[in-house]
């Protein structure tokens, strides 16, 4: 099936197949292609390509065994290429920074400053449409990637730009100025692509993603990358933008301490306190939490916290508190995971955490994964389940949407911290 104990994967390095996080491999394409490598028990050799033509020439050059690279299956692409199952779906869109609020169908794209990725599925969209209006005209882009495209978008480089939907529900929450003015597709299907000889290989991995299992780890893969994402507030994520600069800065220093202390990422830390206080010092709710973490007085006494008000202080109590939840959660609860459902019980407290992992095999549900414990929890305010349960009644729903709030906190805010910024030069 392969020549030899290594499979040879064409990518690109965008933020919805292949990137590195503190120098580990990371992206849905990889995460997926490492899994399947893995039960054909060979090595992953990632080979990155700067854009979708040089992909399929280096494929056809034999430079590689597969394209996992976030590709579309197109009728005119499948009339030369081979292609494995599909695994996702997305829709074309249409996206526009806000000011062009008057473009709402494919002929008001003429005139105006429009680029798309060379050679992609987007440049066979637009030519159908240049066939009904001539004087649609774009720059193709070779060097830039979708969301260096969408930046420049909501920078003002460029009015418009088409994308998959995947990758501008990731990238609009960076730019809340981008707006999509239409759907450009109806739904179209992500899939990898093979060589015309890799029969094997084909036969394979078709019958991996009938597996129930590669069916859960899909899930899985899906819930890390766009569990989050979901959460979509313009208002919210301009203010938080502005607050990036504004207020974390004072703050900074102390959620990196908290967090190299109790072994916890900073941005994470930073994007609690968000969702909890705004980074508002002397916030104060309704019910009496107090501080950048909003602690009870309970909860602050158990974390030897004399003051709420006092930054540093709350930050620690809130760190030492979030890192006393991981620790009382059973092993088998591990990675990403684990953080997930530390701030679950931060949130709506550990036994009614428990009762919700005490539920979960009664409706079919994995305990110990967080994309379907998520799907639990709301369980907990219907009678039919709680009055059976120990800690009775809960919003299960609020510890949910805290979580997700707070990973699109930090995507945001890590994204924000980034040195290296898209060249914008290229667009002319």
């Amino acid at each position: 099936m392969l020549k030899t104990r290594v499979l040879r994967v064409l990518t690109r390095n965008t933020s919805t197949t292949f990137y590195e996080v503190h120098d580990e491999p990371a992206g849905l394409e990889y995460d997926l292609i490492k899994a399947y490598a893995d039960q054909l028990n060979v090595k992953v050799e990632i080979i990155i390509k700067p854009s979708i033509p040089e992909l399929l020439v280096a494929l056809n050059n034999g430079e590689g065994d597969i394209i996992a690279g976030g590709i579309t299956r197109t009728e005119e692409r499948e009339t030369i290429y081979s292609f494995g199952p599909d695994y996702q779906s997305v829709q074309q869109q249409v996206v526009c920074n806000k000011n062009n609020d008057q473009i709402k169908e494919p002929k008001d794209l003429a005139g105006i400053k429009l680029a798309v990725i060379e050679g992609s599925s987007y440049e066979e969209t637009l030519n159908s449409w240049k066939q009904k209006f001539p004087t649609l005209e774009w720059i193709p882009s070779r060097f830039l990637s979708t969301e260096q495209l969408l930046e420049n978008v909501a920078i003002g480089k460029l009015d418009c730009t088409l994308s998959d939907s995947n990758i501008f529900a990731i990238n609009r929450r960076y730019y809340p100025n981008l707006q999509i003015a239409f759907s450009a597709s109806e739904e179209q299907q992500l899939a990898w692509i093979l060589p015309p000889d890799a029969d094997s290989l084909a036969t394979n991995l078709e019958l991996w993603f009938e597996k129930e299992e590669t069916s859960g780890l899909l899930a899985s893969i899906k819930e890390r990358y766009y569990g989050h994402v979901e959460f979509y507030d313009f208002v919210d994520l301009q203010a938080f933008n502005r607050r990036i600069k504004q207020r974390l800065p004072k703050y900074r220093a102390l959620f990196e301490k908290a967090a190299k202390k109790h072994d916890l990422p900073w941005t994470l830390l930073a994007a609690q306190a968000y969702q909890e206080s705004h980074w508002n010092a002397k916030a104060k709710s309704p019910t009496g939490v107090r501080g950048l973490m909003m602690l009870t007085l309970n909860t602050a006494k158990s974390v030897g916290v004399k003051s709420r008000l006092d930054p540093e202080q709350s930050i620690m109590g809130g760190a030492k508190y979030l890192s006393r939840m991981m620790k009382r959660l059973p092993e088998d609860i591990t990675d990403e995971n684990r953080l997930y459902f530390a701030l679950a019980a931060y949130n709506v407290g550990m036994g009614h955490l428990k009762d919700a992992r005490l539920l979960a095999p009664s409706v079919g549900k994995n305990p110990d994964e967080w994309t379907e414990l998520k799907e639990v929890l709301p369980l907990l305010s219907e009678k039919v389940f709680y009055e059976k349960l120990k800690r009775g009644y809960a919003q299960g729903k609020e510890p949910v949407d805290y979580v997700t709030r707070i990973r699109n906190y930090e995507d945001v805010l890590k994204n924000s911290l980034k040195d290296d910024s898209p060249v914008i030069s290229q667009v002319k």
